[in-house]
């Protein structure tokens, strides 16, 4: 179907598993021995939070391909509610739920 032997499938399977398993093992093996300077140790505590935000926003503001601001957009609203309870709180899960609660109540009731 892919113009992919079943060996080839299996080799570049192998390979893309060898390449993402070795980058992560790699920090794992020798990460007790790298030193960052403290400018990237600063820095790399901003990863987790843009990579969040990266994947978060689009799926909030443009959940069928193009941005939709209307109020039958129930992502926006819910999203919204969990950064503002995340906020408040600074509790993980709370952050979750009240943005399900509020995006399954705006589902129901409005869009």
């Amino acid at each position: 179907m892919n113009g992919y032997t079943n060996a080839e499938s299996a080799l570049i399977l192998m390979g893309m598993v060898l390449v993402t398993y070795g980058i992560r093992l790699s920090f794992l093996v020798f990460g007790h021995r790298a030193a960052f300077p403290e400018w990237l140790k600063r820095a790399l505590r901003y990863v987790p939070a843009a990579v969040l935000t990266a994947l978060i926003v689009p799926m909030a503001l443009a959940p069928q391909g193009a941005v939709d601001v209307s109020l039958h957009n129930a992502y926006l609203p819910g999203t919204i509610a969990a950064v503002a309870v995340a906020l408040w709180t600074r509790q993980t899960l709370a952050a979750i739920l009240g943005g399900f609660v509020v995006y399954g109540l705006w589902r129901w009731w409005v869009a």
